[in-house]
């Protein structure tokens, strides 16, 4: 994803309950400063639907500063929400960073948001740190299950 997708960027963040942006960003409109930080820093992909309509957005980059970790943010739009879309993502932006040499996948969330919460808990070994309403939840890469590919018949470049 570069630049000159932005507009697909935008397109979905339209689509989006302000709930649901305020959960993910921290805000209700992501504006282009945000965006365009967001490309310098971190490799973002976009899900599609069969009508190639981008449902999701996941990205990893190494935004904390943590030596060895790479941070993760990933939404996915309600419609497609539980229904795997999330969790295939997730396990290929973590297939990503650990083939990158990273060892930790970390995700800075509110600690209310259970959905992703299950999900990171899901692909392996996490642990939670509390930060008043927020969790930093850290996955040891080397620890993840099964690739999900092989169970959900999808595949990935």
């Amino acid at each position: 994803m570069t630049a000159a997708d932005r507009e697909l960027i935008v397109a979905f963040h339209q689509q989006c309950p302000a709930a649901n942006l305020m959960r993910r960003w921290g805000r209700i409109r992501v504006a282009p400063d945000d965006l365009t930080r967001l490309l310098a820093r971190a490799e973002c992909w976009v899900g599609l639907d069969a009508g190639e309509q981008v449902v999701a957005l996941v990205c990893i980059g190494a935004v904390s500063g943590v030596p060895g970790a790479v941070d993760l943010g990933l939404q996915v739009i309600d419609r497609c929400q539980r229904q795997g879309v999330g969790t295939v993502l997730a396990r290929h932006a973590a297939d990503r960073a650990r083939a990158r040499g990273f060892h930790t996948l970390t995700a800075f969330t509110q600690a209310s948001n259970t959905p992703m919460l299950r999900l990171l808990d899901r692909l392996g070994p996490t642990r939670h740190i509390r930060d008043g309403p927020y969790v930093e939840v850290r996955l040891a890469l080397d620890g993840l299950g099964p690739d999900l590919r092989s169970s959900t018949g999808a595949a990935w470049p």
